[in-house]
């Protein structure tokens, strides 16, 4: 280790291609959290309906994205559905894993912020003659987004972080995957990973302080 010999000039000539994985890492979070974000609503309509059948469908999606590894979700999006003859690309089963584990996480997260709105709320808009898909649409999500605002900024510091998953399944256009390529080529283990790690620290903290002036300016009231 005391005779290591560091070669930082390798990293700086290689950080054109890192900066290119990067974009494809912030692309597939994005990406999978707007995906996510619409598929964990409907979660969330699919367990306010009543019906059996989505209600059920919508528990079991939640309970098996929140208690199972993310690298699972992934793998079974890419190697599982291979054996039903449903062959994915990396790329496009990374982000149906990630999707899969956001979609998970918000409909919980927005259920939780329901519990927030009081029941008072809805029951006016039905008596201004609004339908009960009406008021959760212009009454309650809205509310509902607010509540959740900074619980989905954590998802989507985790769904940056979570793309690094993607080098187990082949990955290699990504952050993580250019990475593991550099390596690869040039055994300079320490220098790339930080550089990689220097990256995601701040992909994540560029997320996380843009969140923080978005709320600052919506929600001042």
């Amino acid at each position: 280790m005391l005779n290591y010999t560091f070669h930082w000039n390798q990293a700086f000539k290689a950080l054109p291609q890192m900066l290119e994985g990067a974009l494809v890492t912030l692309q597939i979070a994005v990406l999978s959290m707007v995906i996510g974000l619409i598929c964990a609503i409907a979660l969330v309509l699919c367990r306010r309906s009543g019906n059996m059948i989505l209600g059920g469908f919508a528990s079991i999606w939640v309970e098996v994205a929140r208690n199972t590894p993310a690298l699972f979700q992934i793998y079974m999006a890419h190697f599982g559905l291979g054996n039903f003859g449903i062959h994915l690309s990396t790329y496009i089963a990374l982000l149906a894993g990630i999707t899969f584990n956001n979609a998970g996480y918000l409909a919980e997260n927005f259920r939780g912020a329901l519990k927030a709105i009081p029941d008072s709320q809805p029951r006016a808009a039905r008596s201004l003659g609004l339908t009960s898909l009406q008021a959760f649409r212009y009454i309650m999500v809205p509310q509902m987004l607010r509540v959740a605002f900074l619980p989905m900024t954590n998802q989507m510091v985790w769904a940056i972080l979570m793309t690094s998953l993607g080098v187990t399944v082949g990955m290699n256009m990504d952050l993580a995957g250019v990475t593991q390529e550099l390596n690869a080529r040039s055994f300079r283990t320490f220098e790339f990973f930080a550089f990689a790690a220097v990256i995601f620290y701040l992909l994540t903290k560029a997320v996380t302080l843009g969140a923080r002036i978005i709320a600052a300016r919506l929600f001042r009231y």
